[in-house]
């Protein structure tokens, strides 16, 4: 269990972010999630995360910018003495075909997918170098490894995730603090829900395990890497895909 800990989670408020911020407010650790926009859904699930008898707080910023990336980082350093465990969500898509991609397309994913786990993980690292439990876990995706049809922008940003955390890994393994990926297959998402049933069921056939995963299927992913259990793992990618990618 977690108890006792701190964690932060980056966009935080929906989907798969917050059951990540549910799963670990079920384990103990106190929680501050990051939101960019939606404060109403993200003011539900603190208040949600807070009924496990945890501490939790919202807060809003724009993680790509790498200033109020800092401010926000400091803040929660200030409100809650300490940063035991960092799980980088926050992620957009702007998805199309290369030949019609245009240069905001690719640069807005860049900075909020790969810029902003960059941005906040060096605003807490020192946070964290300081935890004798120090996670930091990276949401990053199976576009990564395999790559997707109209998600070059996308796949870039991801795949930076591993080559950051790998690295990274190498470079805080002396004081204890553990890296580590998941790379999410398809989720059942809001955005999925918007699928036709034929597109749906088109998308479970490419899964060897025949479903779409749910978001606390990679929410108790987060919890394994975040737990004294996983304690010796770090620079790893787990997949968390049904067997997209074997």
């Amino acid at each position: 269990m977690l108890r006792g800990r701190q964690a932060v989670v980056t966009g935080g408020s929906r989907g798969i972010g917050r059951a990540i911020v549910l799963e670990l407010a079920r384990q103990g650790a106190d929680v501050a999630l990051i939101y960019a926009g939606q404060a109403e859904a993200a003011e539900q699930t603190r208040s949600e995360a807070a009924s496990f008898g945890v501490r939790a707080e919202a807060y809003q910023c724009d993680v790509s910018d790498w200033d109020q990336a800092g401010a926000m980082c400091q803040a929660i350093v200030a409100d809650h003495g300490r940063v035991d465990i960092l799980v980088n969500n926050a992620g957009i898509v702007r998805d199309k075909l290369l030949m019609r991609m245009t240069e905001a397309d690719f640069d807005q994913v860049i900075a909020v997918d790969l810029k902003g786990s960059v941005a906040v993980t060096r605003h807490l690292l020192h946070a964290l170098l300081r935890s004798p439990h120090g996670r930091i876990i990276t949401i990053s995706s199976v576009a990564a490894v395999m790559g997707n049809v109209g998600q070059t922008n996308y796949a870039a940003a991801k795949a930076g995730l591993i080559g950051f955390t790998k690295s990274l890994a190498r470079e805080v393994a002396g004081r204890g603090v553990t890296c580590n990926v998941i790379t999410p297959g398809y989720i059942a998402t809001d955005l999925t829900a918007e699928l036709s049933q034929p597109v749906a069921d088109r998308l479970a056939g490419l899964i060897p395990l025949k479903r779409l995963g749910s978001p606390q299927d990679v929410a108790a992913a987060v919890g394994f890497l975040a737990s004294d259990a996983a304690g010796y793992i770090t620079g790893e990618v787990l997949a968390v895909d049904g067997g997209m990618w074997m």
